[in-house]
C-alpha cells in the first residue's frame, strides 16, 4: 500500500457467540529462534526525549542500534527511530508496538494515535511503542532509490502498444537499477523477516519478556512473522486488515485488483445515489462510461499539465482504501464531466495522489521488502500474460499496480522464500477484517485465522475500508478495548467470531470546509498504502 504525501470481495459471515477470556502469555519455545542476539542496550541506556506535537505532546522519541545483518551481530550497525507514549496507570501491561503498514509506512506519529484513541483507562497500561522500521523515515539510512519517480506526467500506465510498454519497462528497470547503485550495502537486509528481529532487539532494548503487538495490512504479515520467530515472546496479538500471508507477494497484488475495481465500482455507485449534488446521472454504469471517457481524454490532455491517466488512477485509488475521500474524489469528477474544470481534479491529486520525499523513501523501501521477500517471476512475459487476463476482469487499478510492481521482476538482490506463519503456539490472537476490504481482501483475514490457531476475526460486515479499528466503529472498538484490557477475545462458532454492522456511508460535502478531521481520516492520513 503506497504511503502517500498529502494524506493519507466479501463472503457472507455468521453472527457473534460467547465472548471468552484468554491466558496473557505463550509458554513453549518455537524451533525457528532468531540467531544469537547482538549485544543490545537495556531500557535504561535508551534515551528518551521529548519530541511532542501539537496532536500528540507526549510523546517521546528515542534511537536504538540494530545489526543490519542479525546473523552478524558484531557486523555493521544500522539505527532504528522509536516513539513511546509511556504508560501513566499503576497497572502496567508492557510495551504496544504498533506499525502502520506499507512497507514502508512510519510508525513514529502512530504511537500518538493509538494511545489517544484507545480507552484511556487502557492506553495508560501500556508503553505504546512506534518505530520507523529499517530504511524508513527517520532510521538510518533512509532508502530513496531514486528521487522524483512519480513526477508528473508519468507516461500511460495502460501498455496498449509495444512503445507504451517498453516506457514502462524503462521506468522499472531504471528504477531498480538505481535502487542497486544507491543501496547495494544495504539490500539484502531490507526484508519482513530482518525487520521482525529488529522488533526483537527493541523489546530487548525496552527491557521486556514479551511484546504486545498492534499491526495494520503489512503490519499484519509482521506481526505475524515475529510471533512465527518468537511466539513465546508475544503477549497479546492485535492484527487489523489482514494480509492473506499465502499470497506473499505477486499473487496478493493480482487479488487486490479484482477487489479494488469493486471497490471503485462501489463508489461509482454511491456517486449515482446521489445525482442531485453530482449531476453523474443515476446509472452507475453509465457513470463508470464517465470515468474513462475522462481517463482517456487526461492521457491526451493532462489536467494543469499534472494529472494524465496515470496519476488519475494515482489519485482515485486512495478512495479503495478509506470511503471517507469518496466525497472530495466525486466533486473533482464531477467538476470535470460537467464543467470541463480541472481545477479540483488538481487539488486532489495533490491532496491524494502526488507523491513527495517521504513518498519517495516509503516506495523505496516498499520495493525493497517485497523484491526481497519473496520470489517474482523474472519473465516479463507471465507478468504480460497474468497482467492482461486481471486487467479484462478488472481494468481499474490493474495495470497501475503492475507497474508500481514490476521493478521486483529486474531486483538486483535474490529473493527469501515467504515466512510460513502457521502457528499454534501463540496465546489467542485478534484479527479483524471488512468484507469488502480491497487492499486485504477478507478471504486473506480468513486464511490468516485459520493459520493462526486459537485466533478469533471480529468481521466488519457489508464495510469496505481498509484500517478499520480505531476509525469510529464503536463496535469494533470495544473488542480491541476488551482484549487489551485483559486479553478477552469473542468466540463464535463460524467464520467469524463476532460480527459488527460497517458504518454507514459518507454524505457528500456540505461545503468546502466540511471536516476531514475525524479519527478515520486521521487514522488513513498514517497508514501505509499497498502493502
Amino acid at each position: 500500500m503506497r504511503q502517500r504525501a498529502a494524506v493519507l470481495c466479501g463472503a457472507a459471515v455468521i453472527a457473534a457467540g460467547t465472548v471468552t477470556a484468554v491466558p496473557a502469555e505463550a509458554s513453549a519455545p518455537h524451533p525457528a529462534s532468531a540467531p544469537p542476539p547482538a549485544s543490545t542496550p537495556r531500557a535504561a541506556q535508551l534515551s528518551w526525549e521529548k519530541c511532542g506535537t501539537a496532536d500528540y505532546p507526549t510523546l517521546q522519541c528515542a534511537s536504538l542500534s540494530v545489526p543490519l545483518d542479525h546473523a552478524r551481530p558484531d557486523g555493521k550497525r544500522i539505527t532504528l527511530a522509536l516513539s513511546r507514549v509511556p504508560h501513566t496507570a499503576a497497572k502496567h501491561q508492557g510495551p504496544l508496538l504498533v506499525n502502520p503498514g506499507g512497507p514502508g509506512g512510519s510508525g513514529l506519529t502512530l504511537a500518538g494515535f493509538v494511545a489517544s484513541s484507545l480507552p484511556a483507562e487502557v492506553a495508560a497500561q501500556y508503553d505504546v511503542i512506534g518505530f520507523d522500521p529499517r530504511g524508513v523515515g527517520r532510521s538510518k539510512p533512509a532508502l530513496n532509490c531514486r528521487p522524483g519517480h512519480f513526477d508528473p506526467v508519468r507516461p500511460d500506465s495502460l501498455p496498449a502498444t509495444p512503445a507504451a510498454e517498453e516506457a514502462g519497462l524503462a521506468r522499472a528497470k531504471s528504477f531498480a537499477e538505481a535502487c542497486g547503485e544507491q543501496h547495494a550495502d544495504v539490500l539484502p537486509y531490507i526484508d519482513t523477516v530482518s525487520a521482525a528481529r529488529d522488533m526483537d532487539v527493541i523489546r530487548r532494548a525496552l527491557g521486556a519478556k514479551s511484546v504486545n503487538y498492534f499491526g495494520y495490512s503489512y503490519g499484519t504479515y509482521l506481526g505475524a512473522v515475529y510471533a512465527k520467530l518468537h511466539p513465546d515472546r508475544v503477549r497479546r496479538l492485535v492484527l487489523d486488515s489482514v494480509v492473506d500471508p499465502t499470497g506473499v507477494w505477486y499473487d496478493a497484488n493480482l487479488r487486490q485488483d479484482l477487489a479494488f475495481n469493486d471497490r471503485h465500482r462501489a463508489f461509482l455507485a454511491w456517486i449515482a445515489e446521489h445525482d442531485a449534488t453530482y449531476g453523474l446521472g443515476t446509472d452507475p454504469e453509465r457513470i463508470e462510461a464517465a470515468w474513462y471517457a475522462m481517463r482517456t481524454a487526461l492521457a491526451k490532455r493532462p489536467a494543469g499539465g499534472k494529472v494524465g491517466a496515470s496519476e488519475l488512477e494515482d489519485t482515485f485509488m486512495p478512495g479503495g482504501y478509506y470511503n471517507g475521500y469518496w466525497p472530495y474524489l466525486a466533486e473533482s469528477f464531477a467538476a470535470y464531466v460537467t464543467a470541463g474544470n480541472t481545477d479540483p481534479l488538481v487539488e486532489a491529486y495533490e491532496n491524494f495522489g502526488a507523491v513527495d520525499s517521504s513518498g519517495d523513501n516509503g516506495y523505496s523501501v516498499y520495493t525493497a521488502v517485497e523484491c526481497r521477500d519473496a520470489g517474482w517471476p523474472r519473465d516479463w512475459d507471465e507478468w504480460r500474460e497474468d497482467n492482461w487476463d486481471v486487467y479484462d476482469k478488472a481494468p481499474f487499478m490493474t495495470w497501475n499496480n503492475a507497474w508500481y510492481n514490476a521493478p521486483c521482476a529486474f531486483w538486483p538482490t535474490d529473493s527469501r522464500r515467504p515466512v510460513d506463519v502457521a502457528n499454534d503456539e501463540l496465546p489467542p490472537a485478534l484479527l479483524f477484517q471488512a468484507t469488502g476490504d480491497a487492499a486485504t481482501p477478507y478471504e486473506g483475514g480468513v486464511t490468516a485465522h485459520r493459520l493462526l490457531r486459537g485466533s478469533s476475526m471480529v468481521v466488519e460486515e457489508g464495510g469496505g475500508n481498509h484500517g478499520i479499528t480505531l476509525s469510529g466503529n464503536t463496535c469494533l472498538d470495544k473488542h480491541l478495548a476488551a482484549y487489551l484490557a485483559d486479553g478477552t477475545v469473542p468466540r463464535g462458532d463460524g467464520e467469524a467470531d463476532a460480527v459488527c454492522p460497517a458504518l454507514p456511508a459518507p454524505k457528500p460535502l456540505e461545503s468546502k470546509a466540511a471536516s476531514t478531521s475525524s479519527r478515520g481520516s486521521t487514522l488513513h492520513g498514517l497508514l501505509g498504502f499497498r502493502g
